[in-house]
């Protein structure tokens, strides 16, 4: 089942400029700062209740987040829901017509699977289905 919000992605071009507003401002507790070479991202993540807020700094310009970037500017790039069985979920959306974005789940931050479906699919909007790790 599909379990929470677990956080929305925002695309900036400094998570350090960035980060003032969400700590120093909003006063959401820190969480700390995260590199994700398989999606070419810096990411700082801030906790709100459950959720999270994610701030996503481009490494290179051929990252999606790059890309994001120079077309929308700065703003929300993804929502990402919080699930029990990713692979249950991708069967679930690929029979619904849903495209999904990888071939398998991917690395993400804090060591959870993940998954993208195609915007033109899910009413414009880049939804990310999100899985903790199993732990042995």
């Amino acid at each position: 089942m599909l379990e929470k919000i677990d956080h929305i992605g925002i695309a900036v071009r400094s998570v350090e400029a960035s980060s003032v507003l969400y700590r120093d401002v909003l006063g959401l507790a820190y969480e700390g700062t995260e590199v994700v070479e398989s999606q070419g991202v810096k990411v700082a993540f801030f906790r709100l209740g459950e959720a999270k807020i994610e701030l996503l700094e481009p490494l290179h310009e051929e990252s999606p987040i790059a890309r994001f970037l120079e077309k929308k500017g700065e703003g929300i790039h993804h929502i990402a829901l919080g699930c029990d069985d990713i692979e249950a979920w991708r069967a679930r959306m690929e029979e619904a017509g849903v495209r999904l974005l990888s071939e398998e789940p991917i690395d993400g931050a804090h060591g959870k699977l993940i998954t993208f479906m195609h915007p033109a699919d899910t009413g414009r909007v880049l939804l990310e289905l999100t899985q903790r790790r199993q732990q042995p």
